[in-house]
């Protein structure tokens, strides 16, 4: 007993001495809240992201030494192996959280990092309405969608705060008190739901598809995924729409017909035949960012209404009944 109490402790010194190790700039950038990630290129040059701003250059530099260094020393302190042979390295820091993912030569010229910090607050949809992101409309009908258990993809290319959306959906979820089985590879979702249950994949242990089949017999209201990728985009189809409905999702895509179409691509890496008709009956509201920093803003939100006489997605602008009250969500 006394050595499982001395576990977390150890563990808490392990984390605080791969801080240190990382060195000052970049443990001063990982406690600025600005900043969202911290990149180190080949080229020894330190770049940040910062939620308002988007990509710049720090002006400080690391050698490939040093790169190598704090490379090598993650993998230690998660206990992966990095060599020549293996010169990839993916993992969540432990005790922080922060996503990172490093790379080694030979598929490198020299050793390059990033480093994701993983969300410290929930914005609210209310607070994308006041930062100019989405309008009151746009706001209205996703609140409105979450109420309507109405299944949500969140679409965008990389940085354009995905994640970060589907946490305020998530923060609309968690006054209900449905059930909330959450489903990711890394800690990023956040839900403050009281009935809340939260999955994570683990390498050759449990796979998403695993995890979305294990969620059915947890007696989900709700199954959200942190990011479709892969081949359990048919299994979470299946299970949004035969009795869990309420799903949010994230998917790399640019337009609302492109995140159906990646969708499409998902799915055949488990059949053949794409079900494009259980697609358009799943699928309720298509959300879209684009943009990085100050640029970012909800630039598509579409409903999917079934399929046209051509077989093909009917998609169209999603927009509140007239005389609907923005504010308030009612019928004036």
């Amino acid at each position: 007993m006394a050595e499982a109490a001395r576990k977390p402790d150890a563990m808490a010194r392990g984390a605080r001495m791969l801080r240190t190790a990382l060195g000052p700039a970049i443990a001063g950038f990982l406690e600025d809240p600005t900043i969202v990630e911290v990149l180190l290129n080949p080229d020894g040059r330190l770049w940040v992201d910062r939620l308002s701003e988007g990509l710049s250059d720090t002006g400080a530099t690391l050698s490939p030494a040093d790169g190598e260094r704090i490379v090598r020393l993650v993998a230690h302190h998660v206990g992966a192996e990095v060599h020549a042979a293996r010169p990839r390295v993916s993992a969540e820091l432990p005790e922080t959280g922060e996503r990172f993912e490093g790379l080694l030569p030979p598929v490198v010229t020299a050793p390059c990092f990033a480093i994701r910090k993983p969300a410290v607050a929930v914005f609210t949809l209310a607070d994308y309405v006041a930062s100019g992101i989405m309008t009151e409309s746009q706001a209205a009908l996703l609140r409105e969608g979450v109420a309507a258990r109405a299944n949500i993809l969140v679409a965008g290319g990389t940085s354009t705060g995905k994640t970060t959306l589907t946490n305020a959906l998530l923060a609309e979820v968690a006054g209900s008190s449905d059930r909330v089985v959450i489903i990711e590879d890394t800690r990023e979702l956040q839900c403050t739901a009281p009935n809340l249950v939260a999955l994570r994949t683990k390498d050759g242990v449990a796979s998403l598809s695993d995890l979305v089949r294990s969620s059915l017999r947890l007696r989900p209201d709700r199954i959200p995924i942190g990011e479709v990728r892969g081949a359990e985009a048919l299994d979470l189809l299946k299970a949004w729409g035969t009795g869990h409905p309420g799903g949010i999702g994230t998917i790399h895509a640019g337009s609302a017909l492109g995140a159906l179409r990646r969708m499409e691509q998902l799915i055949q890496e488990a059949v053949v035949t794409v079900p494009r008709a259980l697609i358009a009956e799943t699928i309720d509201l298509i959300a879209v960012l684009s943009g990085r920093g100050a640029s970012r803003h909800l630039a598509e939100l579409a409903r999917v209404d079934g399929l046209g006489s051509d077989g093909d997605y009917r998609i169209t602008p999603a927009a509140l009944p007239t005389g609907t009250d923005t504010d308030t969500g009612e019928s004036s």
